[in-house]
């Protein structure tokens, strides 16, 4: 047994003992209390003593040239590599993790599923998991990091929530290289004739500057840059109009890195994004302007998945970022694909709730892939159900009312509707959920009893689960119902046939999974929709519903399960490069604002060590 010592760090001396060959953490021989300690302060003691990048794949069954090593912790997997070695397996188990319609300080759906990897661990199974890389602009913002919380956390935290191995800046560079295309291509249509531009090898596209479909991208929630003008000056300064930013994840480069399977399929969708429209409406596309074999050059490592793992040790893939109200908000196909080959069991997260997340995962990313769930865990909080029935408003940064640490059976049962419908879309897809309550230590053993009893009256399993104060040994119950419920031949099926005119699956979703009375359409949206329909190619991509993720319906105000309302679809974006169309339903911002009080005004940096203290 090797004892370090971690002087160096900002706190009294401590012996650390590194324990080989075991599925227990490998933590300080001090107590790490999640009701005591920070989540940063939790991952920085834990990460001394993280497996080293090469133990970490030699475990996972990889060759030494399969992976890449991306500074000190970090590393990346060569996917193309380990599929032409190993593509042929029969896949694992696939494990999705979704929840019920959040608070807005999130239920801890990321914190669930690294939880159930370390207790699939515990239970001595080969476990992978995958989930988003974070965005920049949450993680600075209101909702931090996405790293997870207490004892069940992916690691190195700093490096996993700032830059990891610069993912989002390919996305971003790439993005803003066809914005950069376009507008270059305007000014010199502008400035030159055609016997000009056939010089210089170009045809006019006669590009609309009113029908520019993207913006300029940067990762961060700065609401003052969603419209600006560009281009002013002279002549040679641009070609002027009006323009903006939205953030990079909403990006369709991002959707294409979730979604495609291969650098062949990612090549071929680059190629595909509409990036504006001709003054005669005519589609202009990155191969239109040439510059999608550019693009694509920015995404050659970002294409390979980021190895990082939990406080536990358990690998874990970290591969694209969508957002999920505005995108498919799933982490990336290649990371499930290499994930489900490589183990036993593959845990994945879908953004958001089930109307949102499981939905996209389902009948979008499913599809996609080709793979199959064997489990589908829906995670629920106390706290929430509480607010779906009517607790008090709950506010990032402000106290949290009493009515949500007391016992009150009454505002819990009458939140449940909110767990009902979650569950009955799950079940709608042929697979029986788990019903994971998120344990705080506030809640009471009365309260989970209740919450168990209606979850099984409506056809779900349901465990509690003590994942957050106790990592993997308090996910144990978690872990064994996934197993079992994997054991189980579901029949799965996609809630539409991709032949259903668009109308009739928005109709479909609304009402059967939502649970709206009837859906309305603008006109702008309907003409878009008659168009879709009419075209042969068109109307087969896939339907990515956009909403917003704090209620069952359009309106974030109406909580619980709401009843007799309409869903108005009043726009719909086409992501030809995703392979998807995207009804707009509610008002929904590419760029999100930055609070009064952000999370970044807790960071800082330790200048004796150099650490970064305050992400959570």
């Amino acid at each position: 047994m090797k004892t370090l010592n971690i002087a160096q760090l900002d706190r009294p001396k401590t012996d650390f003992v590194v324990i080989k060959n075991t599925h227990k953490p490998e933590f300080p021989k001090r107590k790490l209390d999640p009701l005591t300690m920070p989540d940063w302060q939790i991952a920085e003691y834990a990460e001394q003593g993280m497996k080293s990048l090469q133990r970490l794949g030699a475990e996972l069954g990889l060759e030494t040239e399969e992976i890449i090593p991306m500074g000190r912790t970090l590393g990346k997997v060569d996917y193309a590599r380990v599929m032409n070695r190993i593509g042929d397996c029969a896949p694992g188990k696939y494990v999705d993790v979704t929840a019920i319609t959040p608070t807005p300080l999130g239920e801890g759906k990321t914190t669930t599923t690294l939880g159930l990897i370390e207790g699939l661990g515990r239970l001595g199974k080969k476990v992978i998991g995958a989930i988003r890389q974070p965005s920049g602009g949450p993680t600075f913002n209101i909702k931090g990091s996405a790293a997870g919380g207490g004892l069940a956390q992916c690691i190195p935290l700093t490096p996993f929530s700032i830059r990891l191995t610069g993912d989002i800046d390919c996305i971003t560079n790439a993005h803003n290289l066809a914005m950069v295309a376009l507008t270059a291509r305007m000014q010199h249509e502008r400035n030159y004739d055609d016997e000009s531009l056939r010089k210089r090898n170009l045809e006019r596209l006669d590009i609309d500057p009113e029908k520019v479909r993207i913006k300029w991208a940067i990762d961060f929630c700065a609401q003052s840059l969603r419209n600006i003008e560009i281009g002013r000056g002279g002549k040679m300064d641009g070609f002027r109009m009006d323009s903006g930013f939205q953030i990079s994840v909403s990006s369709e480069v991002m959707a294409i890195l979730a979604v495609a399977r291969d650098l062949k399929d990612l090549r071929e969708r680059m190629a595909k994004i509409v990036i504006a429209e001709s003054r005669n409406g005519k589609e202009i596309t990155t191969a239109d302007l040439d510059v999608d074999g550019a693009m694509t050059a920015w995404l050659l490592e970002a294409i390979n998945p980021n190895l990082l793992q939990t406080i536990e040790g358990n690998p874990v893939f970290v591969h694209a970022g969508p957002f999920a109200n505005i995108a498919i908000g799933q982490s990336s196909i290649i990371a499930d694909q290499l994930g489900t080959r490589l183990g036993e069991y593959h845990v994945t997260e879908s953004g958001f709730a089930a109307d949102i997340g499981f939905e996209k995962f389902w009948n979008l990313k499913c599809r996609f892939s080709g793979l199959i769930p064997s489990a589908v865990v829906l995670v629920a909080t106390i706290r929430a159900l509480k607010m779906h029935g009517g607790g008090p408003v709950v506010k990032p940064g402000a106290k949290l009312d009493e009515a949500y640490t007391k016992e009150n059976l009454g505002l819990l049962e009458k939140g449940c509707e909110n767990l009902i419908a979650h569950i009955e879309i799950v079940k709608k897809s042929g697979i029986r959920p788990i019903v994971c309550i998120n344990s705080f230590h506030t809640d009471t053993k009365a309260e989970f009893a209740l919450v168990k009893k209606i979850a099984e009256q409506h056809g779900a399993i349901a465990v509690v689960s003590e994942h957050w104060l106790k990592g993997g040994e308090g996910a144990i119950e978690l872990a064994e119902a996934v197993v079992e419920s994997s054991k189980r031949p579901w029949n799965f099926k996609f809630l539409y046939d991709l032949d259903m005119p668009l109308r009739g699956r928005i109709n479909l979703i609304a009402k059967e999974l939502y649970g709206a009375q009837d859906v309305s359409y603008s006109d702008i949206a309907m003409d878009k929709i008659k168009k879709i329909e009419a075209d042969p190619e068109t109307s087969r991509l896939g339907t990515c519903m956009v909403k917003t993720h704090l209620s069952l319906s359009h309106d974030a105000n109406l909580k619980g399960r709401p009843r007799n309302w309409t869903l108005p679809v009043h726009d719909v974006l086409i992501y030809r490069g995703a392979g998807f169309v995207a009804p707009v339903a509610g008002d929904i911002k590419l760029m999100p604002g930055t609070a009064s009080k952000p999370a970044f005004m807790n960071i800082d940096v330790d200048v004796k060590t150099g650490r970064v203290k305050g992400l959570f």
